[in-house]
């Protein structure tokens, strides 16, 4: 080991998967059940591990590469920015940042943008924003954000409050007050919970880490009627499901409900660390100089990313994409799900964001270390769905082969 603490820690020289296993292993806060593959390259759809064996990616950084691993537009984009100025802080303007709030307010219709570093910042922010909202309405009495069951909304305090989980939530007690939750989908229970103390509801309209569940979009849009009916802010959760990923550009326009706000991060800058909160004109005015703020949101080389992203996306239909071979990915999962009917059930989805239950929770993950002998990078979520969440220029046919190799480490099951 005195090797590898002298070559590896000091980059001399290249490790080996053991090495960084170990490595990892006695420095690395073990919050992670990682699976024993070291990836040290990834091209378009495909990741290559220390071995140069090539995989075909269905996780895609957990729905973040959008446009795949290393593409030439992003990559030099990161490059130039990268080259000219990394940051300044927010007590001066940036030209990516504010071009970025430019582009997502003309491709949402909403008004302003706030710039953090994570989807679970994201949400933090449209809390506050949500509390602080009806402060300045005269209503400091509206404090409750509402929140659906099977919900996850990130990890910090304040987003944990608001994911009604007990998975998550065990040991952080005790944990920030002014949450409720109730049925995702249940209409008459909505009714029923939002009222003069509600600040917002706070909604994914494709739930992802509890195992893909969309929203029916009369329910998307009673909650639209009940929160204009009530005075209560409606915040769309985007982070996985946004941008391009069901395909449309916003979640929420497939569903056509426009909500109050909407946070994203994940794919905006296709793997740069990066949250956004875009706000319509109602709460737009709602944080004011003082109220929220983060040292590295809005930071120019992540910002250079996203802007890259979203230019590609619009100029090559990247949402078009997504839906149509989403709906291939669709079928074929079908397809697996009858081949294997004793293993596999419902599948669940919409474009790039699909999901297949597994009937015995406990076999999702030898699934999934079993579809990684097979060279394929699949996922389990909710603890009974495989989740596939692939770049969302991902083809036709390279679905069809990870389909294919998943096929054969489910055989070996």
């Amino acid at each position: 080991m005195e090797t590898l603490s002298s070559a590896t820690t000091a980059g001399l020289a290249p490790a080996s998967t053991e090495q960084i296993v170990e490595l990892d292993r006695n420095c690395v806060v073990q919050t992670y059940r990682r699976l024993p593959v070291l990836f040290v390259r990834g091209e378009g759809c495909e990741l290559v591990d220390a071995e140069g064996r090539r995989y075909v990616d269905f996780v895609a950084g957990i729905a973040v590469c959008a446009l795949g691993h290393a593409h030439p537009a992003v990559t030099a984009a990161i490059a130039a920015q990268a080259a000219t100025l990394v940051h300044a802080s927010n007590l001066y303007y940036t030209v990516p940042s504010t071009q970025l709030a430019a582009q997502l307010v003309r491709r949402s219709g909403l008004a302003r943008a706030f710039f953090c570093n994570s989807g679970t910042e994201a949400n933090e922010a449209a809390i506050k924003l949500a509390r602080k909202h009806a402060y300045r309405k005269g209503e400091p009495g509206r404090t409750t954000i509402i929140t659906m069951q099977g919900a996850f909304h990130g990890r910090t305090f304040g987003a944990l409050a608001a994911t009604p989980n007990p998975k998550y939530q065990e040991g952080f007690a005790p944990l920030p007050g002014g949450f409720a939750s109730i049925e995702f989908g249940n209409v008459a229970q909505a009714r029923a919970t939002i009222g003069a103390d509600t600040a917002a509801v706070l909604v994914e309209p494709v739930q992802g880490e509890s195992g893909i569940h969309p929203a029916d979009p009369a329910y998307l849009g009673a909650l639209r009627e009940l929160c204009d009916q009530r005075g209560v802010l409606l915040i769309f959760d985007e982070v996985q499901c946004g941008l391009g990923r069901i395909g449309t550009p916003f979640a929420f326009q497939h569903f056509g409900v426009v909500p109050d706000a909407v946070t994203l991060a994940k794919g905006l800058a296709n793997g740069l660390p990066i949250g956004a909160l875009v706000v319509g004109e109602k709460a737009a005015q709602s944080l004011q100089p003082g109220d929220h703020g983060t040292t590295f949101g809005g930071n120019p080389v992540a910002c250079a990313a996203a802007l890259a992203h979203l230019a590609v996306s619009e100029r090559d239909d990247v949402p078009g994409n997504a839906r149509r071979v989403g709906a291939v990915l669709h079928e074929e999962l079908e397809r697996l799900a009858a081949a294997y009917p004793a293993l596999l059930g419902e599948v669940r989805g919409i474009g790039m964001m699909q999901g297949v239950q597994v009937k015995e929770p406990a076999k999702a993950r030898a699934i999934v270390e079993a579809a990684l002998e097979e060279r394929v990078v699949a996922n389990d979520a909710g603890g009974n769905t495989l989740r596939f969440v692939p770049p969302l220029i991902m083809t036709a046919e390279q679905v069809r082969e990870g389909i294919r190799r998943l096929e054969r480490a489910l055989a070996r099951m």
